[in-house]
């Protein structure tokens, strides 16, 4: 039992993270495996094992779970071809027949104090706005409002996950920015909404 744990974690520690010209937070987390490449990753975030991030923006206290695939290019569909080799710039095979002109990669943005379960695929160039949550196996191709729970293949809306007035105050609270020290002073309320929101202006 003792030998199999060692082993497993030695395995993890040989698949290190591949980081590329990105911004990770000194607070922020990229597990083993991962690829995180054009992308900003904010404070006390993390990116779960043998997950991809490409061109994504990634807010504050966000959660994304293990092989998740996040933002990606994206190929011209109105084309003879979709094949990246009839367009500018490098590609795979490091062949161009023509250097046309089409931007592959659209930014992708993820709030803050979004959750995003494992084995998901969210399509670039689209918005999960604060406190969304996404279930596992979704593949998300529409805008996500916030402190919206959305899931399945296409992914939906499930539900909110707080009323609209909650919401509201929750989003004018930014209690994402506030320092370390507020943020330990008021996390004791962090499991009561009701308490949490009730205490804001104190």
């Amino acid at each position: 039992m003792k030998f199999s744990y060692l082993f497993a974690k030695l395995i993890k520690k040989i698949h290190l993270p591949a980081i590329k010209n990105s911004y990770i937070n000194k607070t922020a987390k990229v597990c083993s495996g991962s690829h995180v490449i054009e992308s900003v990753i904010d404070s006390y975030s993390y990116v779960g094992n043998f997950s991809s991030v490409n061109n994504t923006y990634i807010g504050k206290f966000c959660s994304i779970a293990d092989k998740c695939a996040i933002g990606g290019a994206s190929h011209p569909l109105n084309w003879v071809s979709s094949s990246p080799v009839f367009h500018q710039g490098k590609n795979i095979m490091k062949k161009n027949f023509s250097h046309h002109d089409f931007n592959p990669y659209q930014k992708t943005t993820i709030g803050n104090d979004v959750w995003i379960g494992s084995n998901s695929l969210i399509k670039s160039g689209i918005t999960i706005e604060n406190g969304a949550v996404i279930g596992m196996g979704s593949i998300v191709t529409k805008n996500v409002g916030a402190y919206e729970i959305w899931a399945g293949n296409p992914a939906k809306l499930i539900r909110k996950r707080f009323s609209e007035g909650e919401i509201n105050m929750l989003q004018n609270s930014k209690w994402w920015e506030w320092d370390e020290h507020t943020l330990a002073e008021k996390s004791k309320y962090f499991n009561d909404i009701e308490k949490f929101l009730e205490r804001l202006g104190e």
